[in-house]
């Protein structure tokens, strides 16, 4: 109960200091420290049954790498520590359990959330487990240490610290597994122990630190519209796309034919049309998205009448944006072709 409390407190408190949460790009390190819960099952074949655990600490330090679109790989070093006294509909029973280790998550992060950032993932490692003085009734284990491989499940949730780019509260949950039977010898004149089901619920409070972070922009009043309507005697022209896309809306396909019909009432040598994008993903996949645009703004205006020849085309990434943001941020009014009458 009173992890609960802190953690509720420390929520709460982080909230006035949030900022816009943004896609980590590039490496990152994270510590964490909260409690778990162990299930486990023992069988000395006299007694057989589930140890009564206790709530014990447990504490977690990754090192990771973002791709800045919301996938991210880590790895993690982790320490937990439980107590048993008894064991269910059996005699009594006693003990400690420490279980270290390093496991390797793949995580992604729902970075369309505004102030604060959950996120999902599993994991695959090895673990080893440490029993100290177990008893079963008068059935004593040798202190032994046994490793296996396992896997884990995470859902948690990060919160940026505004004027701190790349600091971030943590919280989550992590269910961590090994699966099948440990064997541990019992000591003289005692039978072995095996012990299964091994199940680990842990809750963890952090920080996380990703290197080279932007500052976060400013939350946009309103959102941008999808087209901008040009006048009739403009001799420049913008369309804008939804995000990681380069299909034409009805609404783009009419500005595209304004642009067109008004090309042949002012005088002119050539028609530009150059594509961006905004600065989420990388710059090699901007780049090329920006190109893919700029082709089918280009194509539109061919089949509106506009000679082929008359067009050049080109492709500027997430360069040049009309609103400048950090990186892996989505911004509506970057996300466009411009068609300029020369």
């Amino acid at each position: 109960m009173k992890f609960r409390s802190a953690l509720v407190a420390a929520t709460i408190l982080a909230l006035p200091l949030a900022a816009n949460a943004q896609p980590i790009t590039g490496m990152y390190v994270g510590g964490a420290a909260g409690g778990n819960f162990l299930m486990e099952h023992a069988n000395n074949g006299t007694n057989s049954g589930d140890l009564d655990s206790r709530f014990g600490p447990a504490a977690a330090l990754s090192f990771g790498y973002g791709l800045g679109n919301g996938l991210r790989a880590e790895i993690e070093g982790n320490y937990l520590e439980n107590g048993f006294n008894n064991l269910s509909g059996g005699p009594k029973a006693g003990g400690n359990e420490q279980k270290y280790g390093a496991m390797f998550n793949v995580l992604y992060d729902f970075v369309n959330v505004p102030y604060v950032q959950p996120y999902i993932g599993a994991g695959v490692g090895y673990q080893w487990a440490k029993e100290t003085n177990m008893h079963i009734g008068g059935n004593t284990a040798a202190t032994d240490t046994v490793g296996k491989v396992a896997y884990q499940g995470i859902i948690g949730a990060a919160m940026p610290i505004a004027g701190a780019p790349g600091l971030a509260v943590t919280a989550d949950y992590r269910f961590l597994a090994m699966p099948g039977d440990r064997n541990y010898g019992g000591m003289a004149g005692s039978a072995p122990t095996k012990l299964s089901n091994d199940y680990n619920h842990t809750v963890m409070v952090g920080l996380r630190y990703a290197f080279g972070a932007a500052p976060a922009p400013a939350p946009m009043a309103a959102p941008a519209p999808m087209a901008a309507a040009p006048s009739p005697v403009s001799r420049s022209y913008i369309v804008f796309f939804d995000w990681d896309k380069a299909d034409l809306t009805d609404r783009a396909r009419q500005i595209v034919s304004e642009a067109a019909s008004n090309s042949t009432k002012v005088q002119y040598t050539k028609l530009e049309v150059n594509g961006y994008t905004d600065s989420s993903g990388t710059a090699a996949y901007n780049q090329g998205l920006s190109v893919r645009r700029a082709q089918a703004v280009a194509a539109e205006l061919v089949k509106d009448g506009v000679p082929k020849s008359a067009i050049t085309i080109q492709g500027f990434g997430e360069t040049h944006p009309l609103v400048p943001t950090g990186a892996g941020v989505r911004e509506p009014q970057n996300r466009r072709v411009e068609i300029i009458i020369k």
